[in-house]
């Protein structure tokens, strides 16, 4: 099978909104450079989306245009780490989530252990917020929550009032 082929049948077995990089192919094909053309080839003609440097995902299209991928496929390279989690979304994303605002905003916060400086991705500001605690897959959610108590008083369009009615 040809790189391309391959590449392109690998991709058609990705699900819509999965970000993938040129290393989920690298097993199979080992030219870097040719896996690296082909996602360029096939982002230019549209069957891929590019999302980033070196990121794609498999665009899916709506009634409204093309939707992009989940927030935790756009950022998953830096809260995972073989295996191992070391950081979790918090920050607006969470609090739409957990119902305490309806707005949804282009910035996606991290809480991680060790910070870095925020970044853009596609249309999203990356940023992170320092977490002193542990981080593991298990006390991700404790850890959510006790964010949003902490912020609060920062959470858009919401009073604390209506925060303890929900």
């Amino acid at each position: 099978m040809k790189t391309t082929e391959y590449i392109i049948y690998t991709i058609d077995r990705f699900p819509k909104g999965y970000v993938f990089t040129y290393i989920d192919f690298v097993n199979e094909v080992k030219k870097k450079e040719a896996i690296i053309k082909a996602l360029n080839r096939m982002a230019s003609t549209g069957k891929i989306t590019k999302l980033s440097k070196g990121r794609f995902y498999k665009p899916e299209t709506s009634v409204f245009g093309t939707l992009q991928p989940q927030q935790y496929q756009i950022v998953k390279d830096i809260l995972e780490v073989n295996g191992k989690m070391v950081g979790y979304l918090t920050g607006y994303s969470l609090y739409n989530q957990l119902g305490l605002t309806r707005q949804i905003s282009n910035t996606i916060q991290i809480g991680k252990n060790e910070i870095r400086p925020t970044f853009k991705r596609d249309r999203y500001t990356i940023s992170f917020v320092k977490q002193k605690n542990t981080i593991t897959k298990e006390n991700i959610p404790l850890l959510q929550i006790l964010d949003a108590i902490r912020y609060i008083k920062k959470i858009p369009d919401a009073t604390i009032e209506s925060v303890n009615s929900t």
